[in-house]
C-alpha cells in the first residue's frame, strides 16, 4: 500500500525550511550496500543520522562511497564518534561539526555522538546522531548526555536521532521524550516498528526534535515510492525512520 504524501524539502517564504531527516542503523555496511543506497536515495533526505557506520579499516572510504551512491556528502562522525555518522545533501550549509566520545563502560562497546550545526535556507539548527548502550544504567546516563550535548550546541532548534536500544516505555526513551518531541508520536506517518526488517515488532529507533520544530510526519518509509520491501530487508538489520520537519527561520 502506498503511503500518503510526506512533505518534500522546501523553503518557505518566511525563510523557514522544511527538511527531511532520516535515521538509520546500517550495521557497518555488512549487508547489501546497493540496497542501502537505494533506500536512502528514495527517502530524499536533507540529512541522515547514521548509526553503526564503518569505524575500522578504511572506514572513511566506506562512508564516502555510501554518501556518493546516495547522492549525499559526509558531514561528520564515523570512527571518531565510535560509529554515529552524519550525511547531508547539497542543500545543507555546514557551520561546524563535533564528534563526542562517551566514557567507556568496561566490557561494553565505546559509544559516542556525531553532532553538527547547519543551515538550510534561513533556518539554523543542530543535528545529533547517537547509538545508546545495551545496559540500562549506561543507556540512561547516555540519554542525559544527549540532552546536554543538544543544549551545548547553542542553537534554538535541534534534531536528534538514533538507535535507542529501548522501546518508548523504557526509562531512557522516556527521558528523551520528556524534553524533546518524539516525532513519531507527535505526527505518525508510515510504519511504526523498526526492528527487525523480517518481522518488525518493536520501535527502538527514533527521531526527536526540540519544541520549536514543527513535525509534519514521521515513521518507517515502507511503501514509499522507490522503497521496496526487498531492499529494506536486504539493506541492514534495522528499518529506517524518516521525518519531515519545519524548522523556523533564525532571527
Amino acid at each position: 500500500m502506498a503511503l500518503t504524501a510526506l512533505p518534500a524539502s522546501r523553503t518557505e517564504p518566511d525563510g523557514s525550511a522544511v527538511v527531511r531527516v532520516l535515521g538509520y542503523n546500517i550495521r557497518s555496511m555488512r549487508d547489501d550496500e546497493d540496497a542501502l543506497a537505494r533506500v536512502i536515495r528514495a527517502c530524499a533526505p536533507d540529512a541522515v543520522l547514521v548509526q553503526e557506520a564503518p569505524r575500522f579499516f578504511r572506514w572513511r572510504k566506506h562512508a564516502a562511497r555510501l554518501a556518493a551512491k546516495s547522492g549525499l556528502f559526509v558531514l561528520g562522525g564515523g570512527a571518531p564518534a565510535a560509529g554515529p555518522l552524519l550525511l547531508c545533501s547539497p542543500r545543507v550549509t555546514v557551520e561546524r561539526t563535533r564528534d563526542v566520545l562517551l566514557p567507556l563502560t568496561p566490557g561494553l562497546h565505546r559509544r559516542g555522538f556525531a553532532t553538527a550545526v547547519v543551515r538550510v535556507a534561513g533556518a539554523r539548527f543542530g543535528l545529533l546522531s547517537c547509538h545508546l548502550g545495551l545496559r540500562g544504567d549506561e543507556r540512561y546516563a547516555q540519554a542525559g548526555r544527549v540532552l546536554d550535548e543538544l543544549a551545548a550546541l547553542g542553537v534554538d532548534h535541534a534534531i536528534a536521532g538514533g538507535d535507542v536500544n529501548e522501546r518508548p516505555d523504557g526509562r531512557s526513551f522516556r527521558r528523551l521524550a520528556a524534553e524533546l518531541q518524539d516525532c513519531r508520536a507527535v505526527r505518525p506517518w508510515g510504519g511504526e516498528y523498526t526492528f527487525t526488517p523480517d518481522g518488525p515488532h518493536q520501535r527502538i529507533d527514533a527521531l526527536f526534535a526540540t519544541r520549536g520544530v514543527e513535525v509534519l510526519g514521521c515513521g518507517v518509509p515502507a511503501g514509499l515510492p522507490g522503497v521496496t520491501d526487498a531492499d529494506l530487508r536486504a539493506a541492514t538489520d534495522h528499518l529506517p525512520v524518516l521525518a519531515a520537519l519545519r524548522v523556523p527561520a533564525a532571527p
